[in-house]
């Protein structure tokens, strides 16, 4: 099985979760589905650098701690999801807890390891499930302000908030985690990849020199303060390609975390293809059309 089915499947697995627990209302709450499953949830301040949480096993007892030392309440409870990712999945107690003792996890879509990638993509649904989220989306500007109205209805973190809403937005929308120079990671939307002849962001590459974010990224105080920058970018800086169209750009830092959330977003970009695909559908519609005589 493909790693992309084993993460769509983790996603339907965390929203399985929810329909199991008749739980239908924003925002989730995943201590109270720990609690429902007798797993003990505590607040762990001590983590070590880049644990997000913990998953305990005695016997066929089992105990969650998460990460504490990020003041974010959205994060924590991602981490705890995530947590509960493990648990729920098949196959994933077996692995990262066959005996008694504890798993570190590396939530927030920053591991290599698929089994934390599965877990961080079933708190995903279990967090932001489609329909729902779906329902959320298009009541603020596009871009960052719509983002982070559907992180307070959901109460998850920003960068969780924001992959979720690239992966459902039916507009162009491209999110980047950074660090300094270097690219953790890059989401686009179905509309953005419509964009012929793209260079794909690979994690561990440059940020482009003539972007907001780079010049952000290069006073590493704006950073930690949380601070913002909003700017008008041609889309052949960031992504290459070979149709330039000028997009928005949204920086924030990310405080503590010490990594920056760009999110690149156009409502004009996609739609030239949808037209075309709209008008292939037209002419289907009118060739398959019977003419009756008058």
């Amino acid at each position: 099985m493909s790693l992309l089915l084993r993460l769509r499947l983790a996603k339907q697995r965390g929203e399985t979760i929810l329909s199991e627990e008749k739980l239908t209302k924003l925002a989730v709450d995943p201590f109270e589905i720990a609690a429902r499953h007798d797993i003990i949830v505590q607040a762990k301040p001590d983590a070590a650098s880049g644990v997000s949480g913990m998953l305990l096993r005695h016997g066929n007892s089992f105990g969650i701690l998460y990460a504490s030392d990020i003041p974010n309440e959205g994060f924590q409870r991602f981490s705890v999801a995530h947590e509960l990712g493990h648990y729920f999945l098949d196959g994933h107690i077996d692995h990262v807890l066959p005996n008694d003792g504890v798993h570190a996890s590396h939530a927030g879509f920053s591991s290599g390891d698929p089994y934390e990638q599965e877990a961080d993509n079933f708190a995903v649904g279990l967090l932001m499930p489609a329909k729902p989220f779906r329902k959320l989306m298009g009541r603020s500007r596009l871009g960052l302000e719509d983002i982070e109205a559907a992180r307070d209805a959901c109460k998850t973190s920003l960068t969780a908030t924001a992959i979720r809403y690239a992966e459902l937005t039916d507009d162009a929308v491209a999110v980047i985690l950074s660090t300094g120079r270097t690219i953790d990671y890059c989401i686009l939307s179905e509309a953005m990849k419509s964009l012929p002849d793209l260079t794909w962001l690979k994690r561990g590459s440059q940020v482009p020199a003539k972007t907001a974010t780079a010049r952000f990224n290069a006073d590493n105080s704006q950073v930690l303060r949380a601070e913002r920058e909003e700017d008008e970018i041609d889309i052949l800086d960031w992504l290459g390609g070979k149709r330039s169209s000028m997009v928005t750009e949204e920086v924030v830092g990310l405080g503590r975390y010490g990594k920056t959330l760009t999110v690149l977003s156009s409502r004009k970009i996609g739609q030239d293809a949808y037209a075309e695909e709209g008008d292939d559908e037209d002419d289907l519609v009118e060739r398959w059309t019977p003419r009756f005589k008058k």
